[in-house]
């Protein structure tokens, strides 16, 4: 509704602080130039044909995708402890491992979500009769941080053996994650609660620039012996979001277990759409395991998290020059695509109707809408924005 909004909105000035997508500094989607070589080396490979994908559908990319998440000398991989299957996008792994859960899980069928969290975890939950959607406290309105002990506390209430989702890293919308000493204690409640987890990775990279380091908290639960399944999206980090490719993962106890799972997990598949679609597939399978493409789709990541973190300087400095009410070094603080600003509704609706920048109304930005050339007019307008709804 907003982006359609601000597509027709005619105003000179507009800003789209909405988007789930990268854009430049120019304000454009970006094909990433590893992406365009793939493309052309595969257009010019006339052994390939349009054949159908198995079930698991790419398994180059599977194995890459695996590696790219749990690490080249992981043990759990050398263990044969991991399997994996190519999916539709994050949106498509986190649905078949929802299926999956509903249908062989043997614990608890509450699954346990942050609050705040994607829209679409409850969309999806909500849908499948057996499951039950959950909420514990993540954000911490004052502080702007993750209440880890209000988390902690909640989760233990939950029943044992409940599902627990997670967001690996940029956690979406706050753009705050976990302490790795937070991460510690989260791993040793969910042994003790035996918890099956689920790590959303939509954002690999996207934290911090570096996937190894965005990984961590997945392969510390890994290195503890836990099982738990990993639904990682290549939309954000490859910029294939029309290619809709993704991976879903699970790491067994055993490797009977895993292959065990895998095979159910292949059925769910085979019943929705058989086999998944093998263009971006083959993509992103260049772009992890050959040598060149590799090197420059890091350079590529490592450009997209540096061109957010510039938007968060921009903003910063402009908020402060402008000197708006409040304190905004969380701007700094936080990761990833997004921003929670901490604006109320009512600031929200002045910026959208009277100043022509679109925002969800949670107060939650996407900081890839902003730019040098525009963050001192979205500065100022959040500036009038509180002063207005104050008034008011």
């Amino acid at each position: 509704h907003l982006s359609g909004r601000y597509a027709l909105d005619t105003f000179g000035e507009k800003v789209n602080l909405t988007i789930g997508a990268y854009r430049t500094e120019a304000g454009k989607p970006w094909v990433l130039p590893c992406v365009r070589q793939a493309e052309s080396l595969l257009a010019a490979d006339e052994t390939l044909n349009k054949e159908y994908l198995s079930m698991s559908g790419l398994q180059s990319l599977c194995d890459a995708a695996m590696r790219l998440v749990l690490g080249e000398s992981s043990p759990v991989i050398q263990g044969d402890r991991a399997v994996a299957l190519q999916t539709l996008s994050g949106t498509g792994a986190l649905y078949i491992c929802f299926q999956f859960i509903n249908q062989f899980y043997g614990g608890c069928r509450d699954v346990f979500v942050s609050n705040p969290s994607w829209g679409n975890h409850k969309l999806m939950i909500d849908r499948i009769p057996g499951l039950n959607f959950m909420q514990y406290p993540y954000y911490n309105q004052q502080t702007m941080k993750v209440d880890i002990d209000a988390m902690c506390s909640s989760l233990e209430m939950a029943e044992d053996k409940s599902v627990l989702l997670l967001h690996a890293c940029a956690h979406n919308p706050t753009g705050i994650d976990p302490s790795k000493d937070d991460w510690k204690k989260i791993a040793e409640l969910c042994q003790k609660k035996q918890f099956l987890v689920i790590f959303d990775l939509a954002y690999l990279g996207y934290a911090s620039g570096d996937y190894n380091e965005d990984a961590w908290s997945i392969r510390y639960f890994a290195d503890l012996g836990m099982e738990f399944f990993v639904c990682q999206s290549f939309a954000k980090i490859m910029g294939l979001y029309s290619e809709r490719v993704g991976a879903l993962h699970f790491v067994g106890a055993t490797s009977e277990i895993a292959h065990k799972c895998l095979s159910q997990m292949k059925i769910i598949v085979r019943s929705i759409y058989s086999n998944p679609p093998s263009h971006g597939a083959r993509v992103a399978s260049l772009c992890l395991n050959n040598r060149d493409l590799r090197l420059e789709w890091e350079d590529c990541l490592r450009e997209m998290h540096g061109r957010i973190r510039r938007a968060r300087t921009y903003l910063h400095t402009a908020l402060k020059m402008a000197n708006v009410p409040g304190c905004w070094d969380h701007i700094l603080s936080q990761n990833g695509m997004f921003s929670y600003t901490g604006l109320t509704k009512p600031q929200c609706e002045v910026l959208i109707e009277k100043h022509h920048i679109y925002l969800l109304k949670s107060g939650r930005i996407s900081m890839c809408g902003v730019t040098e050339s525009n963050a001192k007019y979205v500065a100022e307008c959040f500036k009038d924005a509180i002063e207005t709804a104050k008034e008011s």
